[in-house]
């Protein structure tokens, strides 16, 4: 299998086989507006569910329990606040953790000797603590400043690397693509958004621009000088670092998942609740779906953008044309065409092949037959 996969990103990369990503991006960009509708109407319907270090208020954390229900906890809380909802979840496999509303002194005091009671522990075992939502604010404030910085810098200096534009811009959408949707998952599933959380989507920003900058780094590579050779079109070299940044983009997440899926299956099934969880949703969604964005998304509308140019334009109906001749002339004489074209082809491969000098074609095999 491991020498299938080795020949199958080798042939990626020489471009003896091909994915027509770039060809077939009106697919993906559907795809990608559904989801990102859907994740938008998650969000606007259902929301976030802010945890405690956002909206304020008092958490009690029983321990050493003997039963995780949690009606015992309604109940003690009942018989202190009646008007309040408390929010309850359980904490590994003998905690439980209380929130409510902010109480005064001697409610705190009353429901944490009712929680006690409750679940036959002594009042050493239920810990309480207060906090006030000007922290949660502060935290948001910090976090809405930092990505904001980071857009900028990221504009600025993928504009002045790359020295175009409209890869900075294709770079940005894909990195708002991948926000929005792995916030609609979040959203979705109901977990609570906690500081973790918002370290964890902090965090996808780099991993999201760090897979496309890779791709388009093959990109502008590949379409240096496009415009003074005729045997390919800008769409074609760029879908061609598209294919031959595929493996290393499957093979970068498949390391960058999997201790990722660990971190989550511990934090949501062993431990419960808790920092693990609420960062490791977060950033398995945010580095599939970033992965998914740099492949499908980011360079097809890098070329979208490039494809508006006139010389781009112009150049592209020059090979179009070209080629267009060609099958012509091989049509009114015999074979002649299909040689021409295989010719072509182990040209344009060798021209992009490693070790390969850019304007140097490679010569073709010969024919069986000939001398």
């Amino acid at each position: 299998m491991a020498v299938g996969f080795a020949q199958w990103g080798n042939d990626l990369y020489t471009g003896r086989k091909s994915y027509d990503i770039v060809g077939k991006r009106r697919k993906f960009y559907i795809a990608s507006v559904v989801i990102v509708l859907l994740s938008l109407v998650v969000l606007l319907t259902r929301g976030f569910n802010l945890g405690i270090e956002f909206r304020g208020g008092s958490e009690f954390t029983v321990s050493d329990v003997s039963t995780l229900s949690q009606q015992e906890a309604l109940d003690a809380v009942a018989s202190v606040a009646p008007a309040e909802q408390p929010r309850i979840s359980s904490v590994g496999s003998s905690a439980l953790r209380v929130q409510t509303a902010a109480l005064d002194e001697d409610e705190v005091v009353a429901v944490r000797d009712a929680l006690a009671a409750a679940y036959g522990v002594s009042a050493d075992e239920v810990t309480s603590s207060f906090i006030g939502p000007s922290w949660g604010a502060d935290v948001s404030g910090k976090a809405l400043t930092g990505l904001v910085v980071f857009l900028v810098l990221v504009t600025l200096v993928m504009s002045v690397y790359f020295r175009a534009w409209r890869m900075a811009a294709a770079a940005l959408v894909a990195l708002f693509h991948d926000l929005i949707i792995t916030a609609g998952v979040y959203a979705l599933i109901g977990w609570e958004v906690t500081p973790a959380t918002v370290i964890g989507f902090l965090t996808i920003l780099g991993y999201s621009i760090y897979d496309t900058v890779v791709v388009f780094d093959k990109v502008r590579e590949n379409t240096a000088d496009i415009t003074k050779q005729t045997r390919s079109t800008y769409a074609e070299r760029a879908n061609l670092a598209v294919n031959q940044t595929l493996v290393r983009s499957i093979n970068t997440s498949v390391v960058a998942l999997l201790p990722v899926a660990s971190i989550l299956f511990i934090g949501a099934f062993i431990l419960g609740a808790g920092t693990l969880r609420d960062i490791a949703l977060a950033l398995f969604v945010g580095m599939a779906v970033g992965t998914y964005s740099s492949i499908f998304l980011a360079t097809p509308l890098e070329v979208t953008l490039r494809m508006r140019e006139p010389a781009i334009v112009e150049h592209t109906k020059t090979v179009l044309a070209r080629r267009a001749e060609k099958v012509s002339a091989a049509d009114g004489s015999g074979d002649t065409g299909a040689e021409d074209a295989e010719t072509s082809q182990v040209q344009y491969v060798g021209q992009l092949s490693p070790g390969s000098h850019q304007g140097h074609a490679a010569q073709p095999r010969k024919r069986k037959g000939s001398r």
